[in-house]
C-alpha cells in the first residue's frame, strides 16, 4: 500500500485597507458675516441651524474648527465648494483639509 501525502491548502485572505480620512477645517476670519457662515455650513455640510451655529462660534472663538471627517476626495470637494461659496459673495471664507491622525 502506498501512502498518499496530503498537504493542507493555505488560503490567502486579502485584507482591504480603509482609505485614509481627512478633516475639513473652518478657519475664522474677521470679515465674513456669521449668518453667511451658518448658511454655508447648512448647505454644504448638511448641518441643522443649531449645529452650524455652534461650529461657527467655535471657529470664531478658537480661530478654527474641525467640521467633519471624510475620505480625501470628499473632504477636498466639500472644502473647495464651501470656500467657493464665500468667494462668490466676496468674502474671505476659507475651509481647508488635513489628514486625520
Amino acid at each position: 500500500m502506498t501512502k498518499t501525502l496530503v498537504k493542507p491548502q493555505t488560503k490567502v485572505k486579502t485584507k482591504t485597507q480603509r482609505p485614509p480620512l481627512y478633516k475639513v477645517i473652518l478657519l475664522n476670519d474677521d470679515y465674513t458675516p456669521r449668518e453667511f457662515v451658518v448658511q454655508v455650513l447648512k448647505a454644504v455640510f448638511r448641518m441643522n441651524a443649531d449645529q452650524a451655529y455652534r461650529v461657527m462660534m467655535t471657529a470664531h472663538t478658537k480661530g478654527a474648527c474641525v467640521i467633519a471627517v471624510y475620505t480625501r476626495d470628499v473632504a477636498e470637494t466639500k472644502a473647495k465648494e464651501a470656500t467657493e461659496l464665500g468667494k462668490s459673495k466676496g468674502y474671505p471664507l476659507f475651509f481647508t483639509t488635513e489628514p486625520e491622525e
